[in-house]
């Protein structure tokens, strides 16, 4: 890995995020790190048609024969080795989520079969995250839980804000201590350089890759650090790079959940009596009815008081996957349950708590196979925290707090769940840009219109800063297009094979009104219930 194939720009730990002087730069060596040897073995038998390896790398990049970590990787071999094209790298997002777990799980084939068993699909736990050297900063999941369980989902109400607040900066306190050496070196640009490693690693002149959501920035960050090594490098679902790295997502953040919801009560009345939650008024009245009630005063479910907090981050998800939208034991028909049992129908309570326990273990079990401490929540922190310098004291977090609610109902879940990162330092090699560099091949960025964690912003934001980029649209709703929109699939699709572009300005049509029976409908996904990518996260917050 040479010098100059990195546009290095650095931030100190806690500092501005100025650049190294050209002397340190020219200091900074590269030539002794090596390109870690793979060797693959059998995953085991629950997967049978995969294979697993660990490679070392350098802990410290500016220590390139110092402390090595583990990176823990599985592919899934090109059935067609004759006509092999070499290995697509994936990414699910999060950050926090396993690359391996993502592979090992349905995705892995069905990308292969897309790829016409051309490519090894390989997807790795970046450091710190699954099988990687992961951050764990609770013994066990029930410490985690309580921990998160012990405050809302965000706070909304006014005494509520400042133990909100200490209890999510007290994270870095039982996280770094933990864990010191990984934690220094989380950061999405050291991981970019994992990845160039794995790149050599499996013998590819030029990386091939595929991210989705945080996998986005990752994807920004190898364009920008490695412009010479990219065969193609597709991004689904796509954080605007600059606003990742300055801690300012919230300015869209704040409205690009609020814009799906509206379209959602949009279709639900044009869906008429086949959605749920529509009714004389319109659903979006109804809806408003229904958390007005909940901010005033929780329902009892009986196992758990559903509050407004549990209402706005269930909401959020439910944004993630429009497949679950309608029906008669969709997202619409849950929200139809609960606004009746607010508003006096106590029978509506019993089918409310089957609704909602019924749409997440649909979620569940169409999520790749986790360990039983899945650390995605701790590593969230871990990459975020890195790469992000957010404000110290409780007065700015107030402040940005109050601009967060008042673009939406959904602004302050994602504020506020972000100040696990108040007392956490950031990553010194962490990179802050520039975001423009012109790649050895052109990068596709897909975005949809109307996405709740990752606003079609992000993508048009990319577009303009990658110069020789191709910005391919989804007109519809959903978080990340690929598997979910057949017309963003196949260009995809196609561009990963041969690095065909979609003409430029090309907008793929929005899928059918979910609301609507499609008993017709041509799907590429595997499940019938939910789509392969995109699924909202197990906490609220992460991508």
């Amino acid at each position: 890995m040479r010098v100059e194939h990195e546009r290095r720009h650095f931030g100190r730990r806690g500092g501005s995020g100025s650049s190294l002087a050209e002397s340190d730069l020219a200091a900074t060596s590269f030539a002794h790190v090596k390109v870690p040897p793979l060797t693959w073995r059998a995953c085991g038998e629950a997967f049978p048609n995969a294979e697993c390896a660990a490679a070392w790398v350098p802990l410290d990049y500016d220590r390139p024969l110092g402390a090595k970590t583990a990176i823990a990787l599985a592919r899934i071999p090109a059935s067609d080795p004759k006509q092999k094209i070499g290995s697509v790298f994936i990414n699910p997002g999060g950050p926090g989520a396993s690359g391996v777990s993502f592979a090992l799980s349905d995705f892995g084939p069905y990308l292969a079969s897309l790829l016409q068993g051309r490519f090894d699909v390989v997807g790795f736990d970046p450091r710190g995250v699954g099988a990687s050297a992961p951050l764990r900063c609770f013994d066990t999941r029930e410490e985690l839980n309580a921990f998160f369980g012990a405050v809302p989902a965000f706070p909304y109400q006014h005494d509520q804000t400042r133990p909100f607040f200490e209890q999510l900066r007290s994270l870095a306190g039982r996280c770094l201590g933990r864990h010191a050496a990984i934690t220094e070196h989380m950061s999405t640009a050291d991981v970019a350089r994992d990845l160039d490693l794995l790149r050599q690693a499996v013998g590819d002149a030029r990386l091939t890759y595929l991210g989705f959501s945080y996998g986005t920035q990752l994807g920004n960050t190898y364009a920008n650090l490695f412009p010479k090594n990219v065969r193609a490098l597709a991004i689904d679902g796509v954080l605007d790079p600059q606003q990742w790295v300055t801690a300012t997502t919230i300015v869209s953040d704040r409205v690009g959940t609020a814009k799906v919801v509206a379209e959602f009560m949009r279709l639900c009345d044009a869906a008429g009596e086949d959605c749920a939650l529509s009714g004389a008024k319109g659903a979006a009245a109804r809806y408003e009815a229904l958390a007005n009630a909940v901010l005033r005063a929780p329902i009892d479910l009986g196992d758990f008081l559903y509050a407004y907090d549990s209402l706005i981050a269930d909401t959020t998800s439910a944004m993630y996957t429009p497949e679950l939208w309608g029906g008669p034991d969709g997202w619409a028909a849950l929200f139809a349950a609960l606004a009746d049992f607010a508003l006096g129908n106590e029978r509506a309570g019993e089918q409310a708590f089957a609704l909602r326990t019924g749409i997440y273990e649909r979620l569940r079990v169409s999520r790749p196979p986790q360990e039983e401490y899945d650390n995605g929540t701790d590593a969230y922190y871990g990459v975020h925290c890195s790469d992000a310098e957010y404000p110290k004291s409780f007065a700015a977090w107030k402040t940005i707090g109050a601009f967060a609610e008042s673009g939406s109902r959904f602004g302050s879940l994602w504020w506020w769940q972000d100040a696990g990162c108040a007392e956490w330092p950031t990553a010194p090699d962490r990179y802050l840009g520039p975001w423009n560099a012109r790649t050895s091949a052109p990068v596709l960025i897909v975005g949809n219109y109307f996405d709740p964690a990752t606003p079609y912003s992000g993508a048009q934001a990319s577009s303009r800063l990658l110069p020789n980029s191709r910005l391919l649209s989804y007109a519809g709703w959903g978080h990340c297009a690929f598997g979910r929109n057949e017309c963003a699939t196949e260009y995809t699709v196609s561009y990963l094979l041969d690095g065909r572009l979609p003409p430029k300005g090309t907008v793929c049509p929005e899928n059918p009104n979910p609301f609507l029976p499609q008993p017709g409908l041509r799907t590429l996904r595997v499940h019938a219930t939910v789509p392969l990518v995109g699924l909202p996260p197990t906490v609220p917050g992460r991508r």
